[in-house]
C-alpha cells in the first residue's frame, strides 16, 4: 500500500486503529519494567545480590538500544505490518523465558530478548506518524506515547500486585498472553504499508548510523533524551530500594502500587503533543528540561516525607514525557522518507543513556543511599537543561551569521 492509500486506511479507522496502537506499544514495553518492583524479591528467590538486580533493569535498557539499532530502520525498508507483527510475535515467546527462569543468567536472557524485539513499539510509533496528517502528527505521537508510557508504568504496579496473589513469574504468563492477541490484532487491522528506499541491510545501518553526521537537530535531542531518561531510570531503578528499605518497609504491590503516581504524567503527552502543533515545542523543550532539575530537590527529601516523593515524581515524569514528545516532534519532522532510521538513531541514544542511569545507580545506592541518588539525578537532569540552553544559543547563533552573511 502507497503512503497516500495508508492514510486513507488511517482515516476510516482513525479511533480505533489509533487506540489499538496505544494499547500494544504499552503492552510491548511492558516487559521491560516488570522486574523493577520485583528486584527485592526476584533476588531472594533467584539469590541475586544488589547488582546482580540491577543488571536485570539494565540488560533491559541494553537490550532494547540493541533492537533500535539493527531492527529498527527495516522499517525503512520492508513491509512495515510484516515486521511490526514478527516482533510482537517474538515478544511474546521471549516473555515465556522470563517466566520460566530458575537463574539469574536465564532471567537475564529473557529479559534482554524481550527487550530487543519489543522495539516493535518503535516500529508502530512512526507508522502512526506516516498514518497521520502533517497537523495532526503532534497529538497522534502524544497518544500512542501515552500508551508506551503508561505501558512502561503501569507494568510496574500490575507485576507488583500480581506478585503478590500469585508470585513474581505470573505477569510475565499473563503479558505473554496479551502481546500474543495483540499480534493478532495488529495483522487483522493495520494497513499495509511500503515505501522502499533501494538500500541493502548493511548500507541501511550505515546510513542510520550517518543520521547523527547530517542532521545536527538529531545530536541535540539525541543528547537531551539521553540525558532525561537517565535520569528517569534512577528515579525508578532505586525507587524499589527505598520502599522496600527500613524508611518505607513496603510490601511487593505497595511498590507496584506507586507506579500510578509516574502513570499521571501520561497526561502531559497529548497536552505537550498539541502544543508542539502550535509552534511552540521549544518552549516545552525548555520548561520540561528546567522542570526535571526543579523535580529532584523534591524526590530526594522523599527520603522520609512520603508527600514529598509522591509530588516530585509526579513533577519528573509529566516534565520527562513532555522533553520527550517535543525531541520527537523535531526529530520527525526532518527527513519523512528516513523516519524509521531517524527515530532508530534517536531512541538508541534514548535508551543507552537509561542503561548508563541504571548502571550508575547501583554506585549512587550503595556508596551515598537515596542523597546519592537524587545527586545523581539532579545533575543528569541539569545537564539535560544545560544541553538544551546550549542548542538554542548555537542555532540563534547561526541563525544571525545567516542573516549576517546574507546583507553582505
Amino acid at each position: 500500500m502507497t503512503e497516500s492509500l495508508a492514510h486513507a486506511a488511517f482515516a476510516r479507522l482513525r479511533r480505533g486503529l489509533l487506540l489499538l496502537m496505544s494499547v500494544a506499544t504499552g503492552l510491548s514495553v511492558a516487559g521491560n519494567y516488570f522486574a523493577q518492583p520485583l528486584l527485592d524479591v526476584i533476588g531472594r528467590e533467584l539469590g541475586l545480590g544488589t547488582t546482580m538486580a540491577t543488571l536485570v533493569v539494565a540488560a533491559a535498557q541494553g537490550g532494547y538500544a540493541l533492537g533500535l539499532i539493527l531492527l529498527v530502520p527495516l522499517g525503512d525498508l520492508v513491509e512495515r505490518r510484516r515486521l511490526a507483527v514478527l516482533l510482537f510475535a517474538a515478544t511474546s515467546v521471549f516473555l515465556l523465558v522470563s517466566a520460566l527462569a530458575t537463574s539469574g543468567p536465564m532471567l537475564l536472557a529473557g529479559t534482554a530478548l524481550t527487550a530487543l524485539t519489543s522495539v516493535a513499539a518503535q516500529v508502530v510509533v512512526p507508522y502512526a506518524v506516516t498514518l497521520a496528517a502533517p497537523a495532526e502528527r503532534g497529538r497522534v505521537v502524544g497518544t500512542v506515547m501515552a500508551g508506551l508510557l503508561l505501558g512502561g508504568l503501569l507494568a510496574r504496579t500490575a507485576s507488583g500486585t500480581l506478585s503478590e496473589l500469585g508470585g513474581w513469574r505470573t505477569i510475565y504468563w499473563l503479558n505473554a498472553l496479551l502481546v500474543a492477541a495483540v499480534t493478532v490484532l495488529l495483522w487483522r487491522f493495520l494497513p499495509r504499508l511500503h515505501t522502499p528506499i533501494g538500500l541493502s541491510y548493511p548500507a541501511l545501518l550505515r546510513s542510520t548510523v550517518a543520521m547523527f553526521r547530517d542532521e545536527a537537530p538529531l545530536r541535540w535531542r539525541a543528547g537531551i533524551g539521553a540525558l532525561s531518561f537517565a535520569a528517569f531510570s534512577v528515579l525508578w531503578t532505586a525507587v524499589t530500594f527505598l520502599l522496600a528499605g527500613p524508611a518505607y518497609g513496603w510490601g511487593e504491590a505497595a511498590i507496584g502500587l506507586f507506579g500510578l503516581v509516574g502513570a499521571a504524567g501520561a497526561i502531559a503527552t497529548p497536552i505537550a503533543g498539541r502544543l508542539a502543533d502550535r509552534g511552540w515545542v521549544q518552549r516545552v523543550s525548555g520548561i520540561g528540561t528546567a522542570l526535571l532539575a526543579l523535580s529532584w530537590p523534591l524526590i530526594g527529601l522523599g527520603a522520609v516525607a512520603p508527600g514529598w516523593l509522591v509530588a516530585g515524581v509526579l513533577l519528573f515524569t509529566v516534565a520527562q514525557q513532555a522533553v520527550l514528545n517535543a525531541n520527537q516532534h523535531i526529530i520527525y519532522a526532518l527527513r519523512p522518507e528516513a523516519r524509521n532510521r531517524i527515530n532508530s538513531a534517536f531512541m538508541t541514544a534514548f535508551f543507552l543513556g537509561g542503561a548508563a542511569g541504571s548502571l550508575l545507580t547501583s554506585a549512587a545506592w550503595t556508596g551515598a543511599g537515596w542523597t546519592g541518588v537524587s545527586l545523581l539525578g539532579g545533575a543528569l537532569s541539569a545537564a539535560a537543561f544545560g544541553l538544551w540552553a546550549l542548542e538554542r544559543m548555537s542555532s540563534n547563533l547561526n541563525r544571525q551569521k545567516e542573516e549576517d552573511d546574507h546583507h553582505r
